[in-house]
């Protein structure tokens, strides 16, 4: 194969792999079921007027399935973090008791799992949209290159078949979010 093409299949196949990881990422901050630290890893705290995640200002842990524990390690964060997590509109309603900030996650309804289905589902095709993407813009450099319209077309069958793999790891991490979201 040519080099130029294997570069460009190779960089399409980086930008792809990226649109899963960032799916990924994005599935583990939908909560399905039991209670994670990882909840709360979108949350951003005013730390001495700068925004820094959560993680780095308190040790969050899980003393059960259903609560979250949030130990800052200075007291004077509490408000802040209190109002880190309203402002992440997590459904939470934290509650502090001086020393660190309790969470009770709680039990979801049947509307609260088909609205975070729905959010995984949006996740799932902007990842397909990021793949679909790599695959335009590595067509577009084949169609650039000085071979044979042989070599563009197999090239692009290439693409297009990377392209179907990848769409087949996205759906296929979605059904498993689907039904650990749906799962009572």
């Amino acid at each position: 194969m040519n080099e130029e093409i294997e570069f460009i299949t190779d960089s399409s196949q980086e930008q792809m792999q990226q649109g899963i990881e960032h799916l990924q990422k994005e599935f583990r901050n939908i909560r399905a079921g039991k209670a994670s630290p990882t909840m709360l890893g979108g949350v951003m705290v005013d730390y001495y007027g700068a925004q820094t995640p959560l993680s780095q200002v308190a040790n969050i842990n899980t003393p059960d399935a259903r609560t979250i524990s949030v130990q800052p390690w200075e007291k004077q964060l509490i408000p802040e973090i209190e109002k880190g997590i309203l402002i992440a509109n997590l459904g939470f309603n934290p509650m502090n008791n001086g020393e660190s900030i309790i969470i009770n996650v709680p039990v979801l309804t049947e509307e609260r799992r088909k609205e975070l289905s729905k959010i995984a589902k949006a996740a799932a095709e902007h990842a397909k949209v990021s793949v679909r993407n790599a695959r335009k813009e590595a067509n577009n450099e084949i169609k650039k290159l000085e071979i044979s319209d042989d070599e563009k077309k197999i090239a692009e069958e290439d693409i297009q078949n990377l392209t179907n793999s990848f769409i087949k790891k996205i759906d296929d991490a979605y059904a498993v979010k689907d039904t650990e979201i749906m799962k009572v």
